[in-house]
């Protein structure tokens, strides 16, 4: 009875550790799978700036403004451009109903043999002409307006706001210093796009799938969440043997942020 006992307790044990070998604990960190760097669409000296690196800003929220005085200087040009082009306008629509008036009285003395055909043709072609230069005149008047909206729309370029709620991890400008366009000013990170990566040792790679139902946690705000692997990563740490997996989580009750430490449990 006694070895049967015994035999019971290693059976139990063997189980038990078989069960636990089942589960892997694996340590990670939380990323945002959404980073994004901004930079300005116009060269331009920086006003001032209203965020500092760790910030979290919603969306919307103005990161940065840049001086407008050139902008300003092409919206007035903009404007006397479109004064100009309107009187202008004016100007031949008057010639014109001047001309069509001078025709018809021209038509009426012409049926009366008082003036000749010659006459009225010449004063149906400067007619013409004139009705001609009036649409050029109003594509013109159209034109300088568009240009005044393309200039107006340059505002909205010179104050930068955060696409989305996203926390600042990096910034590269200063007050009073030049933004170049296409340069990098700002780099965020998105907080709707949160994932957790832990790297897996090779050797445990048969024991995992993409789709695999994991539970994440993230110990710092409390935050125990079903996770899914959405990616295991072929590029293996040559130096440690290991492989990057990617997984989603949802923390319902606390929020989250780049860098914050978690744990992953595959296979409990």
């Amino acid at each position: 009875m006694k070895s049967l006992h015994v035999k019971s307790v290693l059976l139990c044990f063997m189980m038990s550790a078989a069960l636990h070998a089942t589960s892997l604990t694996l340590s990670g960190s939380v990323i945002s799978e959404n980073q994004k760097s901004l930079s300005s669409r116009y060269m331009g000296y920086v006003k001032r700036v209203y965020v500092n690196e760790g910030d979290v800003v919603k969306k919307g929220a103005l990161l940065y403004s840049i001086d407008s005085k050139e902008v300003d200087t092409a919206r007035e040009q903009s404007d006397l451009a479109i004064a100009q082009a309107e009187l202008s306008l004016s100007t031949v629509e008057n010639q014109y109903a001047n001309a069509k008036l001078n025709l018809e009285r021209y038509e009426r003395l012409l049926a009366k043999d008082m003036v000749s055909k010659y006459e009225v043709e010449n004063l149906e072609l400067a007619t013409t002409n004139l009705k001609a230069t009036v649409e050029i005149a109003r594509k013109q008047v159209a034109s300088a307006k568009q240009k005044r909206q393309e200039v107006q729309n340059q505002y909205q370029y010179l104050n930068i706001k955060a696409p989305n709620e996203s926390v600042v991890i990096e910034k590269h400008i200063k007050e009073g210093e030049m933004a170049l366009s296409g340069v990098t000013t700002v780099v965020l990170a998105d907080l709707s796009a949160l994932k957790v990566t832990t790297e897996i040792a090779e050797s445990y790679l048969g024991r995992v799938k993409v789709g695999d139902i994991a539970r994440v946690e993230v110990p710092s705000i409390g935050c125990i969440s079903e996770g899914k692997i959405e990616a295991i990563i072929p590029s293996s740490n040559p130096m440690a043997h290991t492989f990057k997996m990617k997984l989603s989580f949802t923390c319902k009750d606390a929020k989250a942020y780049p860098g914050m430490y978690a744990v992953v449990n595959v296979g409990e």
